[in-house]
């Protein structure tokens, strides 16, 4: 189980307390307490991601009961209502479903981004530094997708179904995608135990799975789910070819270039079954739910390239990504 993270503000602090005690017996703070705070700052996203964490594995010393515990749930609708509110209002209008699938399909010429960097002059720390911010993710991977599932029906579900089916190793313990990571987390020479940076991720990272376990959770937003895997699944599997040449030009070790080349084919075959399975089924079944899917494919981008920024600002200044360098 995770040890608990140091806090960031009122609102993590708040919540940090409160999981010390018995279930119930903390007062947690009312709603006025989000107001003025950044929705994509480093206090309230930790705090999503604390109230998130009781769904997965947990916290060391923490009681199970507070993943249902009425108090924390209210603060954490509050919580995820600023955080969906910011979205919404940056993400306003993310034009038609066709369109942005097309999009996400355009692979450019003079293409620029983290993978970019990594493959063509990136250094061993920026690797190390990449690997452990997306452990945050990579050791739950397809865990938060798999909410979903019984909320889809006929092709949709199928679809979704034998996709994560790839993501958890076909049945093969050791081929599961998160064993997979922990495998290059261990080439690299980074702790692959679960949770372990944590504490160290930037929230901008924190925003990224934050986003991810929000959808999963609410069945209201189950076109936004399957619109954000839309998003990962055709994004994957060439930045996943860009980041494999980044560890064999590295000499990062044979489980850190087989993670990513273990993408660039499997993820070939899951963005046709997303597209024309999950997303095409989907919408067949429920199409008022296309401006949802829509959302969920352009927020996804959102985090995801403000995570990008992160790591380059970070980078081209010369200093760590991580709150605590490696």
């Amino acid at each position: 189980m995770v040890d608990l993270p140091s806090a960031r503000g009122d609102l993590s602090g708040a919540v940090i307390s409160a999981l010390r005690k018995p279930p119930g017996s903390a007062a947690l703070p009312d709603d006025g307490s989000l107001r003025g705070c950044d929705p994509y700052g480093d206090d309230l996203q930790l705090a999503l991601t604390l109230c998130y964490e009781l769904h997965y594995r947990g916290f060391d010393e923490v009681d199970d009961g507070w993943e249902w515990d009425p108090g924390l749930l209210r603060f954490r609708a509050a919580l995820e209502g600023a955080y969906l509110g910011a979205l919404r209002e940056d993400v306003a209008e993310p034009g038609t479903v066709d369109d942005l699938l097309a999009e996400l399909q355009l692979e450019p010429i003079d293409g620029t981004g983290v993978s970019y960097f990594l493959k063509d002059e990136g250094k061993l720390w920026h690797l190390r530094e990449f690997a452990a911010q997306r452990s945050l993710y990579h050791l739950k991977e397809a865990d938060p997708q798999l909410w979903v599932i019984p909320r889809l029906t006929g092709a949709a579900k199928a679809g979704m179904a034998a996709v994560e089916y790839d993501e958890f190793g076909a049945g093969r313990a050791e081929r599961v995608h998160a064993r997979l990571f922990a495998d290059l987390m261990e080439d690299l020479e980074l702790d692959s135990s679960y949770g372990h940076y944590l504490d160290a991720g930037a929230p901008q990272m924190h925003a990224v799975i934050n986003l991810m376990s929000l959808f999963g959770l609410h069945r209201a937003h189950r076109g936004a789910l399957v619109g954000h895997f839309a998003w990962v699944e055709i994004t994957s599997s060439p930045g996943s070819r860009r980041l494999a040449q980044a560890m064999e030009r590295l000499g990062a070790g044979p489980a850190a270039v087989h993670f990513y080349a273990e993408h660039v084919e499997a993820d070939a075959v899951h963005e046709q079954l997303v597209r024309r399975e999950v997303v095409a089924g989907l919408l067949r079944d429920e199409p008022a739910l296309a401006p949802d899917v829509a959302f969920g494919i352009a927020a996804t981008g959102w985090v995801e390239d403000r995570m990008e920024e992160h790591l380059f600002n970070s980078w081209q200044a010369g200093r760590s990504s991580l709150r605590t360098p490696l």
